[in-house]
């Protein structure tokens, strides 16, 4: 048999997805299992976007769409970027693909040739660095642990844009952290990106409709005007409208990058479906009750979880104000042992806890921070407060 191409000896399956499918054979199998794991927002849209599809399907052209996107889908989009204050664009400014990570992924094959580095702070987004490994890039990483709140500083932005990575990548709110830059935080990023023109800067924002407490949603183009020649916005229908499976994001940006996606889909997927697009219409122009609603109501799961952690002794975990994660450090408890088996590291921690009391989680270590788990608090509410406790009785019998 002939061999494969090298990339794919850098090519490797989902961390996450890997977590989730276990806990879906136990379940399978008859446990009683509670996942914390997939970050899939677990809602619904609005009746309007399903009617907006079956209306579609009714009256299916049969042709070729757009590879940019369809013009009316790319208008939805601008006014729906407007609300969030990054005006300006037009539908040359503007792409499609399927879903946040195929734009990722075609703005990683646009922008970095083999051997040239992109940045981006740790914790991160398991697929950044699996893309950057599939295209050949080197990875320059910024630590940025519990003690300073997952955040990066300005010192450290600065010492790694001297090195002069050709793309820096960035993601606000966080997965896994869940955690939400302020103005002021942005503010003084920017300042720092303003003194590197040769880095892009990839803001990866899908979460930015869904923040807490008022924080509100920061863009380095917001606090500089004057980046937005190379700062590229990417967002996605995922998890504000509670669509993963329809496969729908976005990217705003200078036109020469909007063009090379465009490019690139002409190449890769042609032009999303027509019934997606339509689906995908609806839901940015249609009524906006139901993502409003559940912002609020992951608030308040937010809330409580958060409740259970800070009652746990030893576990640190900073607030998140935004996205449907909490990413505890767990690491005072490593060396300790629960039904007589040393737990060392993070795996090892959620592997007893998934076995021990059916709960599943996300090992740290998939993002880049060993010392920490990711709990997506997105499952039904019935669910959690039974979770949260097993947790704790899980910390609680650690010897």
């Amino acid at each position: 048999m002939p061999d494969f191409s090298s990339r794919m000896d850098r090519a490797k399956p989902s961390a996450i997805m890997a977590v989730a499918e276990k806990a879906k054979a136990l379940k399978a199998a008859g446990k009683d299992i509670i996942s914390f794991s997939i970050g899939v927002p677990n809602f619904l849209p609005g009746e309007h976007v399903y009617a907006a599809a079956r209306d579609a399907l009714a009256h299916d052209s049969g042709q070729y769409g757009s590879n940019r996107g369809a013009p009316a889908l790319v208008d939805a989009f601008l006014k729906h970027i407007e609300a969030i204050g990054l005006t300006g664009y037009s539908a040359k400014n503007i792409a499609t693909g399927v879903g946040a990570k195929h734009v990722i992924y075609n703005l990683c094959e646009a922008l970095l040739d083999e051997g040239d580095t992109i940045a981006f702070p740790t914790p991160y987004w398991t697929s950044y660095v699996d893309i950057a490994e599939i295209v050949n890039a080197k990875i320059e990483l910024l630590p940025c642990p519990a003690s300073q709140h997952y955040k990066m500083t300005p010192e450290q932005l600065d010492a790694t844009l001297a090195k002069k990575p050709r793309v820096f990548l960035f993601n606000n709110p966080s997965n896994p952290t869940g955690m939400v830059y302020s103005k002021e935080e942005i503010s003084a990023l920017a300042d720092v990106i303003a003194k590197y023109p040769d880095t892009w800067i990839i803001t990866d924002d899908i979460y930015n409709r869904m923040i807490f407490d008022g924080a509100g949603y920061h863009n380095f183009v917001h606090a500089r005007p004057e980046l937005k020649d190379r700062v590229i916005f990417i967002d996605s229908l995922s998890k504000t409208y509670g669509m993963p499976g329809w496969r729908v994001g976005f990217m705003a940006g200078p036109e020469s990058v909007a063009n090379a996606v465009t490019t690139m889909n002409s190449n890769h997927i042609t032009n999303l479906p027509e019934i997606t697009t339509a689906a995908a219409i609806a839901a940015l122009t249609g009524p906006q009750d139901v993502p409003n609603a559940k912002v609020r109501e992951f608030q308040d799961k937010r809330d409580q979880v958060m409740a259970v952690l800070d009652s746990i002794p030893g576990v640190v975990c900073p607030k998140p104000d935004g996205a449907f994660y909490v990413f505890p450090d767990i690491s005072a408890y490593f060396g300790k042992s629960h039904d007589g088996k040393v737990v060392n590291n993070d795996i090892e921690f959620c592997n007893a806890l998934l076995e021990s009391k059916g709960v599943a989680c996300v090992p740290g270590s998939a993002f880049g921070e060993p010392n920490a788990l990711r709990i997506s608090y997105t499952c039904p509410t019935p669910q959690l407060a039974p979770g949260m406790e097993r947790i704790k009785a899980f910390f609680a019998e650690m010897q």
